[in-house]
């Protein structure tokens, strides 16, 4: 099986330098799935940078970010008592966004933790409410408090949000002037550093740093068998007709590579709507539309794709490649996995 990602080395990583450079104190974001790169290419890419700190994404990632990265692994998923992988080590510093949790944490978990304090934005994910910081100061005890978060989403400007929480961290008991943050575009990062320059702003930042340049990116998978098919002939798990004469293609990269998965989607507007319901209708026949590209098109799943590849219709009209040929694919990129990633 080959379902690959080619990178252009250089090209890559001058993008990431222009980004870090042009972004004063940037924690780079390394979780999930290391947005396709994997996590531990990832933090040794911000090690190559000279990059202080990382952000993980929860505490079962911290073990392999601490061997891979020898600086600061920041953990978004704020701590819990309950938690059973919480890794304790001074390289790891904790979100808190609940004052119980600060409690139990300073109480007896780990007394003398590096921590962060998180604000609960309109995102309302996770976080403290801003008439709870005082009870968060009190309860601190001997924790070191290195910092206060918050999360934006990424809808709209965020710069009013970001502001309103920046003059309550300095109005605040909290004893820190060091603020992290997501979601902030480069013109309103600035604009809040001009407004607040009191503030230490780290601005956390994942897709913008790793995938910003995905024309240095491409991902080929290779077609491991061809047949002709007839109109009516029936194929794959399900046994569906074929609509008319052409080809099937077998080609490598099926779910657990991430194919077929995508995030569900808001349609609004009636045009929109309409396109929604015909898609499900088309979906609904087994005519889902793939993520590859042959002869200068996207083409129809034959069926839904299986685990490891996918079958593709061809109309007969169509140039089909050769077994052993790789053909384009578009992935979204934080739920794909590679075979194999290489950097050229």
């Amino acid at each position: 099986m080959s379902f690959d990602l080619e990178v252009d080395a250089e090209r890559w990583r001058r993008g990431l330098r222009q980004l870090v450079e042009s972004t004063p104190g940037i924690v780079p974001v390394v979780k999930g799935n290391g947005y396709g790169f994997g996590r531990d290419r990832l933090a040794a890419e911000a090690h190559d940078l000279g990059l202080p700190m990382i952000t993980v994404g929860t505490y079962n990632e911290v073990p392999g970010a601490l061997a891979a990265f020898d600086g600061d692994v920041m953990v978004l998923t704020p701590w819990r008592p309950f938690f059973t992988d919480v890794v304790h080590d001074e390289r790891v510093i904790h979100t808190l966004g609940r004052v119980e949790d600060v409690a139990a944490l300073a109480s007896g978990f780990d007394p003398n933790a590096r921590v962060l304090l998180e604000g609960e934005t309109s995102m309302a994910r996770h976080g403290l409410d801003r008439h709870e910081l005082a009870a968060a100061v009190a309860a601190l005890g001997d924790l070191r408090l290195e910092g206060f978060a918050i999360h934006l989403p990424m809808a709209g400007s965020n710069l009013v949000e970001a502001e309103s929480w920046a003059a309550a961290l300095q109005t605040s008991q909290l004893e820190t002037t060091t603020l992290y943050l997501s979601h902030l575009t480069p013109a309103e990062l600035a604009t809040l550093r001009e407004r607040r320059p009191q503030l230490d702003i780290r601005p956390r930042i994942g897709t913008t740093l790793w995938l910003g340049d995905l024309g240095a990116m491409s991902i080929h998978a290779l077609v491991l068998d061809r047949h002709l098919v007839a109109r009516g002939e029936r194929i794959g798990y399900r046994q569906r007709p074929m609509p008319r004469d052409g080809f099937l293609l077998i080609i490598a990269g099926g779910t657990s590579h991430g194919i077929g998965l995508e995030a569900p989607k808001a349609a609004a507007g009636v045009a929109q709507r309409g396109k929604s319901l015909a898609r499900g209708g088309l979906e609904a026949a087994g005519f889902s539309l793939s993520p590859f590209t042959i002869d200068g098109k996207q083409r129809w799943f034959a069926e839904p794709p299986h685990m490891q590849a996918s079958m593709i219709f061809l109309p007969s009209a169509v140039r089909a490649p050769e077994v052993g040929d790789s053909v384009d694919v578009a992935v979204r990129f934080t739920t794909a996995t590679f075979d194999a990633v290489n950097l050229r």
